[in-house]
C-alpha cells in the first residue's frame, strides 16, 4: 500500500516552481480576503472588545496573523531584519492566555491593519523570488508559504467563532447549503472492512508535522454512521434525560454538566415545545435534519453511550474517509484526489452552517459515508498523540506540546474551514470541554 497519490490541481513535491508559486499566491490572497471580511464587518469598538474570555479580541488575531507572517516569511525564509520586534511578545500565543490579551498594549485597529498589509506586501516579494524547487525544507515546495496560509485560515476560523459568540445584530450572511435530495434512502450506517491501511502522509507538500509520516495501521472491521449525528437525533437524547442521567457521562463530563447546569448544546434554548438556537446573530428554530453543532467531546461521548454505540477512533475515522479497498491505497480526500469544490464538500465559510445530513453525495467515501469532510468537525475517541516516527517541524509548539491525554482529536473540518487547511490527513485537537468550536460527531460500533 502507498500513500495518497498527488492529486490533479495540487502542487506535489518537486512540481514546477511556477505552479507552486501560483498555488501559494492564491492561498495567501484567499486567506487575506477572508480576514478582511471578518474584521471589516465590525467597528473598531467590537474589534478591540473581548466577546468571550475563551477568545482573543479580533484585533489581536489580526496583528498576530501579520506577526507570524513576518516571523516565518520575512525573517526565517528571507533573513530580513525584524520590522516590529517590540511586539513579538504581545502576539506570542504561548506567552499570554486569551483571557488576558485585552489588557495588553495591542496595536489599534488601524495600526494592526497597516502592519499586516506591510508584512504582506514584503512577503509577496519574497514569494516572487523564492526558489521553490530547492533550498531548505522551509522553502521547498513552498512549505512556509502554505503553512502561513493555513495559519491565517485557522485564525479566520477562530475569528468566525468569535463572531458566533458576539452579541448584537448579524453582520455576516451567506446562502443556504444544498439540500440532501436522497437522504431518505440512505442506510443509517456503513461497514468499513477490517485490515491494514495507510494513515497519515509523507508526500503531501503542505501537510503539517502531526500528519506525518505515512504509516500502516491494521484496523478491525467496524460500522460507522453514514452521516454525522443530527440535531433531531440529539434532541431525542435530551428528551430521554440525557443531561440528567449520570450513567452516560465520563466523570469530567458529569462535573461539567452539573457545574454549568447544561441541558443542551451551546447556543440552544427551549421555547415552549420547540428548541431555538442563535446562529451569527440570528435566532432560529433548530433544524432537525442538520448535523448537531457546538457539542463538547463529553456530550458526544455521552450521546454515543446512550445510543449503545461509541465514538470512532481516529484511525477508524481516517480509514472510513480515505481507504479505497479497490486499489488498496489511501485517497487524499473521501471522494478521491482532486481538490475540494462546492459540489463535494461544505468548506470555506461559504454557507455559515452545516448542510443537511446526507448532502454532497459526490463527496462520499468508498465505504459510502457522507460529509466526512466539511460541515462539522467530528470528535473521535482518541487522545492527540504523535504518529510513529513523528518529528516536530518547524517548531515544537505547533503540535508536540499538546500531545497527551488532555486533548481529544477532531477530524474532517467544518463549514468554517478553508480547503487549504483541510485534507484527509489533517488533524485538529481540543480540550474535551470545548463547545464554542464548530464541532459535531458521528458514532461507530464493533462488528
Amino acid at each position: 500500500m502507498t500513500d495518497s497519490a498527488t492529486p490533479t490541481g495540487s502542487a506535489p513535491e518537486g512540481a514546477d516552481p511556477e505552479a507552486l508559486r501560483q498555488r501559494a499566491l492564491a492561498a495567501l490572497l484567499t486567506a487575506r480576503e477572508r480576514t478582511a471580511l471578518l474584521t471589516d464587518s465590525v467597528d473598531d469598538q467590537e474589534l478591540t472588545a473581548q466577546h468571550s474570555p475563551l477568545m482573543s479580541p479580533l484585533v489581536w488575531d489580526l496583528a498576530h496573523i501579520g506577526n507570524q507572517e513576518e516571523l516565518w516569511l520575512l525573517r526565517a525564509v528571507a533573513g530580513r531584519e525584524a520590522m516590529r520586534p517590540e511586539i513579538d511578545g504581545l502576539y506570542d500565543a504561548f506567552e499570554h492566555p486569551r483571557a488576558t490579551r485585552p489588557s495588553l498594549p495591542l496595536l489599534a485597529p488601524a495600526e494592526a491593519r497597516t502592519y499586516a498589509a506591510e508584512v504582506r506586501g514584503r512577503a509577496l516579494d519574497v514569494l516572487d523570488g523564492a526558489a521553490l524547487d530547492g533550498g531548505g525544507p522551509l522553502v521547498r515546495s513552498g512549505f512556509a508559504f502554505g503553512m502561513i496560509a493555513q495559519h491565517e485560515q485557522q485564525h479566520d476560523e477562530t475569528m468566525l467563532i468569535t463572531h458566533q459568540l458576539r452579541s448584537g445584530t448579524a453582520v455576516l450572511s451567506a446562502s443556504a447549503p444544498p439540500a440532501a435530495t436522497d437522504a431518505g434512502g440512505l442506510a443509517a450506517e456503513v461497514l468499513v472492512p477490517g485490515g491494514p491501511f495507510t494513515m497519515g502522509t509523507s508526500t503531501e507538500p503542505w501537510a503539517l508535522d502531526n500528519e506525518r509520516p505515512a504509516h500502516v495501521r491494521d484496523v478491525p472491521g467496524f460500522f460507522i454512521d453514514t452521516t454525522p449525528v443530527t440535531c433531531g437525533a440529539y434532541q431525542a437524547f435530551i428528551e430521554d434525560g440525557g443531561y440528567t442521567e449520570r450513567r452516560w457521562w465520563e466523570p469530567g463530563g458529569w462535573e461539567m454538566v452539573r457545574e454549568h447546569e447544561l441541558t443542551a448544546p451551546l447556543f440552544w434554548h427551549r421555547d415552549a415545545d420547540r428548541w431555538l438556537r442563535r446562529r451569527f446573530g440570528v435566532t432560529e428554530e433548530v433544524p432537525a435534519n442538520e448535523p448537531v453543532l457546538h457539542v463538547s467531546w463529553y456530550e458526544a461521548d455521552a450521546y454515543a453511550r446512550w445510543a449503545g454505540r461509541r465514538l470512532p477512533t481516529e484511525a477508524e475515522w481516517e480509514k472510513a474517509a480515505r481507504h479505497d479497498p479497490a486499489s488498496g491505497r489511501s485517497r487524499r480526500y473521501p471522494w478521491g484526489d482532486e481538490d475540494p469544490s462546492p459540489e463535494l464538500a461544505n468548506l470555506g465559510q461559504r454557507h455559515l452552517r452545516p448542510a443537511p445530513a446526507g448532502a454532497y453525495p459526490q463527496g462520499q467515501s468508498p465505504c459510502g459515508a457522507r460529509q466526512l469532510m466539511g460541515d462539522v468537525w467530528e470528535w473521535t475517541s482518541s487522545d492527540f498523540l504523535p504518529h510513529p516516527g513523528f518529528s516536530p517541524f518547524p517548531y515544537r509548539e505547533y503540535s508536540e506540546v499538546f500531545f497527551g491525554p488532555d486533548h481529544k482529536v477532531l477530524r474532517g473540518g467544518s463549514f468554517a474551514v478553508d480547503p487549504v487547511a483541510c485534507r484527509g490527513t489533517f488533524r485538529n485537537w481540543d480540550l474535551p470541554v470545548r463547545r464554542q468550536i464548530f464541532s459535531g460527531f458521528r458514532t461507530a460500533r464493533d462488528l
